[in-house]
């Protein structure tokens, strides 16, 4: 006779993660959508191409990281829904992934202080609750158990 145990649904605390994870996957769209725009306006992109290779090679570096980002958090998504024994690792290593980000951000991005200070420290506060909580919770050994 088959048994099969109930594995716990993605609820409770697990909903706060996700949140944040779907918050920051929406935020790197809009980023990308941002990093597109001077391709669809004629002044922006003579102003792109015109600067020489410095300010292109910027620009196409900080597109390559929003779409890596966006297609990790993606990823990452997906193995949530999943319920993948795989996800606490990787959770863990895209909260540090965005930790980074904000920390360069923070250090070479033409933004006030004030907002990439306010990004660098959610992403500390995030990663400071959820990394502990991935390693260490019950409730995310008995959830996370597919292959």
């Amino acid at each position: 006779m088959n048994e099969q145990v109930a594995v716990p649904r993605i609820g409770g605390w697990l909903l706060l993660p996700l949140a944040w994870l779907i918050m920051t996957l929406l935020t790197t769209a809009l980023v990308m959508a941002m990093y597109l725009t001077p391709l669809f306006n004629a002044e922006w992109r003579t102003t792109l191409f015109s600067h020489g290779s410095s300010l292109l090679m910027q620009w196409g570096f900080s597109l390559l990281t929003a779409a890596a980002v966006w297609l990790y958090s993606l990823w990452v998504c997906w193995l949530f829904f999943k319920r993948s024994h795989r996800l606490p690792r990787h959770y863990v290593l895209w909260l540090l992934v965005t930790v980074l980000l904000a920390l360069k951000t923070f250090a070479f991005s033409p933004v006030s202080d004030a907002k990439a200070l306010q990004t660098l420290l959610f992403s500390l506060l995030a990663a400071a609750v959820f990394a502990p909580y991935f390693k260490r919770s019950q409730r995310v050994k008995a959830t996370f158990v597919q292959p």
